[in-house]
């Protein structure tokens, strides 16, 4: 989940954090550049409000359907025209799909945590499952142990620490009252392989910690463009699509697809015969 004025990140941790958010922002905006196909896909974006993803898929080309939560108009995002492609907004429940057929969408966006914000995220991964054609890409990121644990911690919740090893479902308390859903890598696998996807790697976000990119920016600015390239390079080192560091990072993302339809055996076509 990336930090914003309205997120619950916005308040983590101390200021002097910000050159590390510019730096996650820079990053998720070039796993997305490297996952969107080159040719144009119809995508939903279930991310909310304030995330970018709608507008960069858009400008490399794509269609997006973006659905956003039940806000007050002056709280959403001005509705841009971008060209090549295409934004069409729709103000819809965030835990439900009902609005979208069966096998519509080439792909999905589920960015900045929109999975650890539906506690019942079983849910919401089998209608996106259910609105993706056969073959169709998932682009999810969700909370991290990582995360949940700091969260605990800030707020001295040793108890529910204690627990989380343990738990098979990780629910955040966050300052402001909000609860999410934490996941560490083989939930979050869990998570998307019962929903019928298949999963094609998931990484940390970010491998570099936040004091460490902090600290390099502090002294030199412009160092951000190599930043990225070594967290993207550090990202791969796995085999197997699975990365040995993947249960780091605040964020934990994945890419998925739905299993192409199956074609008819023609050894076992009917013969048309009666008997």
């Amino acid at each position: 989940m990336a930090a914003s004025a309205a997120s619950p990140l916005a308040g983590l941790g101390p200021g002097s954090l910000a050159g590390y958010w510019r730096f996650q922002r820079a990053v998720a905006k070039a796993q997305l550049a490297a996952w969107l196909p080159a040719e144009r896909w119809v995508l939903v974006d279930i991310s909310g409000p304030y995330a970018s993803g709608s507008a960069q898929a858009a400008a490399s080309g794509h269609c997006v359907i973006r659905a956003l939560p039940a806000l007050p108009a002056a709280a959403h995002p001005r509705a841009a025209r971008t060209r090549p492609g295409t934004i069409t907004p729709v103000v819809a429940d965030p835990a439900s799909l009902a609005f979208l057929s069966d096998g519509c969408a080439d792909g999905v966006i589920a960015e900045d945590g929109a999975l650890s914000r539906q506690l019942m995220t079983e849910d919401l991964a089998a209608e996106i499952t259910r609105v993706l054609r056969p073959g169709g890409g998932l682009f999810a990121c969700v909370d991290s142990l990582v995360l949940g644990m700091a969260i605990l911690a800030e707020q001295h919740h040793w108890a529910h620490l204690t627990d989380l090893p343990h738990a098979e479902v990780v629910l955040i308390p966050w300052p402001d009252g909000t609860i999410t859903r934490s996941f560490g890598a083989g939930q979050f696998r869990d998570l998307l392989t019962e929903a019928g996807l298949e999963v094609s790697w998931i990484r940390p976000r970010t491998v570099l910690s936040p004091s460490m990119v902090d600290h390099v920016l502090r002294r030199e600015p412009g160092a951000i463009s190599r930043l990225v390239e070594a967290e993207l390079e550090a990202e791969q080192d796995g085999s197997a699509g699975v990365s040995p560091v993947e249960s780091f990072g605040i964020s934990l993302l994945a890419t998925a697809r739905k299993p192409p339809a199956r074609r008819a055996d023609p050894a076992r076509r009917p013969t048309g015969r009666l008997g």
